[in-house]
């Protein structure tokens, strides 16, 4: 019962070998086309936005047409865009190709959501949840060791190539496995449900993924710069440590799937559990008061551990806050609040990297999840309405 949510896992390892790439190359291709931190910024904003938009989109057209042809049409446009980054040549080129990029990765949160809530019970969906979404983890732990060697053996560009062509291989076993036995034909909505942003249960979901889970993005994106930059990593050393920090990402996974089964479960209002994750995520802050590469990579390791954290519990609480039917929309509603605050809060952090303004940066990093925190307890209702926020969080 746990094999549709390995494969969807695939998918994921896929999306975040193809988004990370370009981060993980980012010293030798900034190097080699000019680009300032501000302009990479820029073009991994043009992702964020892209997929911002794209998540809700994927979401219900998932709900409405099935996982099997959602995913193969979302993977095969995505592998394209991937494929076409060894041709671009300046910031408008990677701008165009992250957005097409970012457009097809919005179908992978969703799918993996849906996926878990069709194949599992329902005391196993955060895990299959958990499974399924840790496959960006093995991705982002992989991508360096995978893409470096090929990079400066063959150059940046094809790295690109081969890349893109792996997503033709998943779709040959999407094709295989997204029948029965399986995976049973998803139920399918009539209508294609849009997002309520008038409704509490919306905001919720947004504060708490969205901002909860912002340092997972910006510590991915922003930190082979600063460990190159700052602590005078070269090419070759970011492709055999950055998977150290990134380990912290996959094992918050499965950790906070099990809590979220485990303690969670149906409670609309685990206050306690949020305000402590907002608590554990300070020591981010600390990043750039060390000089041990040791201390720095824990650090980083740990900021993404406790990210990961509130994008699942976040999920598993709106999860029970909407109809089963619409599984794939919450999915794409919280992830496309995620692209959302990467697409405001990398560039701004891309601009003081250029100004050296680290500390600053890293500080940042940190407030938001509070920032995060503070609205969603304003927003989650009183325990005296848990009953009505069990039943829809509308308010």
């Amino acid at each position: 019962m746990w094999l549709p949510s390995g494969v969807i896992m695939l998918c994921s390892w896929l999306s975040y070998v193809d988004r990370q790439t370009l981060a993980v190359l980012s010293p030798m291709i900034l190097k080699d086309t000019g680009l300032s931190i501000a302009a990479y910024s820029d073009a991994i904003s043009a992702f964020s936005i892209a997929y911002t938009i794209a998540n809700p989109l994927w979401g219900a057209l998932l709900d409405r047409i099935g996982l099997r042809v959602g995913m193969l049409l979302a993977v095969g446009i995505w592998s394209v865009a991937s494929v076409s980054h060894a041709w671009v040549m300046g910031f408008a080129g990677f701008a165009r190709a992250r957005a097409v990029l970012g457009f097809g990765e919005g179908a992978t949160f969703p799918g993996g959501l849906r996926t878990s809530r069709e194949s599992l019970p329902r005391g196993r969906q955060s895990r299959g949840m958990a499974i399924a979404y840790s496959g960006s983890t093995l991705g982002a732990i992989v991508t360096p060791l995978l893409v470096t060697p090929m990079a400066l053996w063959l150059g940046w560009r094809a790295a690109f190539l081969i890349t893109g062509g792996l997503g033709a291989a998943w779709l040959a076993v999407w094709w295989y496995f997204s029948r029965p036995p399986w995976l049973v034909a998803s139920g399918r909505t009539l209508r294609f449900a849009v997002p309520n942003i008038l409704e509490r249960r919306f905001w919720i979901l947004v504060v708490g993924m969205g901002l909860g889970g912002a340092p997972l993005g910006t510590v991915l994106t922003l930190s082979p710069v600063y460990l190159n930059r700052v602590l005078s990593l070269t090419q070759a050393q970011l492709g055999k440590t950055l998977w150290m920090p990134t380990l912290g990402w996959g094992l918050g996974y499965y950790f906070w799937g099990w809590i979220a089964d485990r303690y969670v479960g149906g409670d609309p209002r685990p206050v306690r559990l949020y305000v402590l994750m907002g608590a554990l995520g300070l020591p981010l802050a600390l990043v750039t008061q060390t000089a041990s590469l040791a201390a720095v990579f824990a650090l980083f390791f740990w900021g993404m551990f406790i990210a990961v954290g509130f994008i699942t519990v976040s999920l598993h609480v709106a999860a029970r806050a909407y109809p089963e039917d619409q599984t794939g929309l919450v999915a794409g509603i919280g992830s496309g609040a995620w692209g959302l605050a990467q697409a405001i809060v990398v560039p701004i952090l891309g601009r003081w990297f250029d100004l050296r303004w680290y500390g600053a940066a890293f500080i940042f990093m940190t407030v938001v999840p509070l920032i995060g925190l503070a609205l969603w307890l304003l927003l989650i209702p009183a325990a005296r309405e848990k009953e009505a926020a069990i039943a829809g969080l509308t308010n």
